[in-house]
């Protein structure tokens, strides 16, 4: 094949779509690339007006862009645009156009170096729409942001106040000389309903932090007096279930890097968890130990041995698995556990067999950065 065979073989078959037009907007010449992708032949197009092969779009594209830029520059870089192929339907290009001129300047032809851009039409139509969506999913958090502070507020101020008025108004008619055994009793039992409130307030309060917000706030510090917080739950848990026996084993000799409020009240929900589940002939067991840097609290009761497809999902919010029907409370207890155990850096987990069911907290005894200090 000659040089001049192979010359004209490459424009024809080359892997793009070649057009020269001339100042008059006529095809002068074009490569069976292109006049097969607008499903023609060359023969089809040669001297016909180019502007017929551009849709209304291209056109439009073409007079106010492609030439003005010719005309100024001579030459216009991944201009895109639409032919009209077989059956009028629309081809996607990208173009390279640059114009040819003569020795004294003036136009010879235009050409067009041309690709097929529907690939990336699409690749461009899909980040649109991956864009849009994740426009979208921003202002979803920004809603739900908005929505987690409105719910946080209305639980931390505009029901607690109500209950605090309820609870300081009890506690002036106690105060009362002239109350009968029976208005006595009504009051302890109103004391005890706005304990529950205050509690179930503080447990959805604490679910909202963890699922909505940033999870739940700590105040840790190196606590002197984790042992004190733990014996207090246990006593007060004792003094709120008379009829059942707790045993506690603090062995807390060093200080331990956590928040010892939100350890207390870790331990006050598997307490109030084991006496709701556990035998009420049998003991509770309260342990908390110390081994190297490891610090572990456990509770272990005797009731019924949790079943394996209850078990996994005990730590979920609102789970009751198969509880008695008159049992008060959420189910937000030991979800509530977990979330405090996560936060420390730690784990909560059950064993459960019929030998007995432990829950157990595992956490680092101190952080990184107190480490060298205690």
């Amino acid at each position: 094949m000659s040089a001049r065979a192979d010359l004209f073989d490459l424009f024809n078959e080359a892997p793009c779509g070649f057009i020269s037009v001339c100042p008059k907007g006529l095809i002068v010449r074009i490569n069976r690339t292109l006049a097969e992708w607008l499903g023609k032949t060359p023969e089809d197009l040669m001297d016909t007006p180019f502007r017929d092969l551009l849709s209304v779009g291209g056109r439009m594209a073409y007079e106010t862009h492609i030439r003005p830029l010719l005309r100024m520059q001579g030459f216009v870089h991944e201009v895109s645009f639409d032919l009209l192929g077989a059956e009028e339907t629309r081809v996607p290009f990208i173009a390279n156009v640059s114009e040819r001129r003569d020795a004294d300047g003036g136009v010879l032809s235009y050409r067009f170096a041309l690709f097929k851009s529907q690939d990336r039409r699409l690749y461009e139509k899909t980040l649109l729409e991956a864009r849009k969506a994740a426009e979208a999913e921003v202002e979803r958090e920004r809603q739900t942001a908005l929505l987690r502070d409105q719910f946080i507020a209305v639980l931390g101020h505009d029901l607690r106040n109500p209950l605090a008025a309820i609870v300081s108004g009890i506690r002036i008619m106690k105060r009362r000389s002239t109350l009968t055994e029976r208005d006595i009793m009504m009051l302890d039992e109103m004391t005890k309903s706005a304990w529950r409130a205050e509690h179930l307030i503080k447990d959805v309060l604490d679910l909202a932090r963890g699922t909505l917000g940033d999870g739940l706030v700590l105040q840790c510090e190196l606590a002197t007096n984790l042992p004190e917080v733990l014996g207090q739950v246990v006593e007060e848990i004792r003094l709120g279930a008379p009829g059942r026996t707790i045993n506690a084993d603090l062995n807390i000799d060093r200080h331990v890097f956590c928040d010892s409020e939100r350890v207390g009240q870790l331990l006050s929900n598997l307490l109030a968890n084991a006496i709701t589940h556990g035998d009420p002939a049998r003991e509770i067991n309260v342990s908390a130990t110390l081994d190297d840097d490891l610090f572990t609290l456990s509770v272990e009761n005797f009731g019924d041995p949790i079943p394996d497809d209850l078990r996994e999902n005990l730590f979920q919010p609102f789970f009751r698995g198969n509880v008695r029907e008159r049992r008060e409370g959420l189910g937000l207890g030991l979800f509530i556990v977990s979330e405090i155990g996560k936060a420390h850096g730690g784990q909560v987990a059950v064993d459960s067999t019929d030998q007995g069911t432990r829950f157990y907290l595992k956490m680092p005894r101190l952080a990184k950065e107190t480490a060298a200090e205690a």
